[in-house]
């Protein structure tokens, strides 16, 4: 290996540009208070029939494949396609359980996946906690986007409106007594 080479290598440069962009790193929580008890909460995530209520990708309900199993070292695929105009986008997610602590706690890595392409991966922790009038679950996400979008501003927005949309779904379904009126997903 020659000098310049070295030094390539140990700058980390290479003689032509990498088109690949660098990841992005980041974190947000959200906090959802309920006025059911955690069990209630956490039979959301647990319940197949449930969870299929909120917890799934855009797209038409016609499209949608799901397979969920709901245990540590177990995971959940998700598969959808979404249509707007004359865009068509594949859409799939793929996780796997770290940790389940009934009532308590979830902690679950995924990946976002759009036309074959991972766009990004993230590592969440959903706890869940006793509060006067029911209950709280905190969402934590740490996510690395592997495909961002220009100073990647809009892809946190993204992630974390979507989870803001999940969770509003999850609310739906465990908490209809607060949303008396409102269209269940």
């Amino acid at each position: 290996m020659d000098a310049g080479h070295l030094a390539q290598v140990e700058s980390g440069s290479s003689p032509a540009a990498d088109p690949t962009p660098p990841a992005r790193h980041g974190s947000f929580s959200v906090e959802v208070d309920f006025s059911v008890p955690r069990a209630e909460v956490f039979r959301g995530f647990a319940d197949p029939s449930l969870r299929c209520r909120w917890f799934r990708l855009p797209g038409g309900s016609s499209t949608a494949e799901r397979e969920l199993d709901f245990r540590v070292g177990g995971g959940e695929t998700i598969r959808n396609v979404f249509v707007s105009g004359d865009t068509e986008e594949q859409l799939a997610h793929h996780s796997r359980f770290l940790d389940i602590v009934p009532d308590t706690r979830i902690v679950y890595v995924y990946e976002a996946v759009v036309d074959g392409s991972r766009r990004w991966i993230s590592l969440v922790t959903v706890e869940l906690t006793d509060e006067a009038a029911g209950s709280r679950l905190t969402w934590t996400e740490q996510f690395t986007w592997l495909v961002p979008t220009g100073d990647g501003s809009h892809d946190v927005a993204h992630l974390r409106g979507g989870t803001r949309l999940l969770l509003n779904g999850l609310s739906t379904v465990v908490n209809p007594d607060r949303h008396r009126g409102l269209p269940r997903p």
